[in-house]
């Protein structure tokens, strides 16, 4: 017998939360901008030795100058996530910057201190504002 899947309806258990779905790009942004602020200051402040021996284990010129570079731009690009400015280039941007991070830490796990987990996370929803947008309460406009 054959079955045919569209003719079957299904039901989504809460659909009247279905109103609220455009608080879903909000509630990303606010959560990944909080999340790279910290990365931010971390690398600035309490994470700083390790994420040096990085750089000089990787033998990048001017670890410490980098450094700082690298922790502003998320703390900068942190802010602007939370107030919905340029957000997706702020996503491919931290969804780039992600990938290189985790290819490196995994390389030498024993220097920093996030896993597999984190930066897929943090990926998945990098990829979800850079597709979906800004939402609401942003200075994005959509398209």
């Amino acid at each position: 017998m054959r079955y045919n899947f569209l003719m079957y309806k299904v039901y989504s258990i809460f659909p009247e939360l279905f109103t609220y779905s455009f608080l879903v790009p909000l509630i990303l942004r606010l959560a990944l901008g909080l999340i790279f602020i910290n990365l931010g200051y971390l690398k600035l402040a309490k994470e700083k030795n390790g994420w040096l021996m990085l750089l000089r284990f990787l033998k990048i010129p001017q670890a410490k100058f980098w450094l700082s570079i690298f922790g502003i731009l998320e703390i900068l690009g942190g802010v602007m996530l939370i107030v919905g400015l340029y957000v997706q280039g702020v996503a491919l941007f931290f969804t780039i910057i992600g990938l290189i991070s985790f290819a490196v830490e995994s390389r030498e796990e024993s220097l920093l201190r996030r896993d597999f987990v984190f930066y897929f996370l943090t990926l998945a929803i990098t990829i979800c504002l850079l597709v979906s947008g800004a939402g609401m309460m942003a200075f994005d406009a959509p398209l």
